[in-house]
């Protein structure tokens, strides 16, 4: 639920998708999903049965919100991207 546009999940029949990114894997989509489920923005992420598949037109995992939240979700993914999260000192690579 969008708390700026509370009445979005009164008309989820004529709600538009659209597309917030892309990811090469299902896993990487399901990721910012989370993120942006974080952020109360419900997005989906479709594609992933195609994502991975080795041929001519490999397939992407696209990741899209309502289009009264698409904005939003477009400012918090780029924020994500600017300032990635930082592991702490006490992890060691095995």
């Amino acid at each position: 639920m969008n708390p700026s546009n509370p009445n979005a999940d009164e008309n989820l029949d004529d709600a538009k998708l659209v597309e917030v990114a892309k990811r090469a894997t299902e896993a990487e989509a399901m990721m910012l999903v989370a993120v942006l489920a974080d952020e109360n923005i419900k997005a989906v992420a479709t594609g992933g049965f195609t994502a991975g598949f080795v041929a001519e037109a490999p397939g992407w995992v696209s990741v899209q919100t309502l289009e009264c939240d698409a904005e939003r979700a477009k400012q918090v993914l780029s924020e994500l991207k600017a300032h990635p999260a930082e592991w702490s000192d006490n992890e060691t690579d095995d």
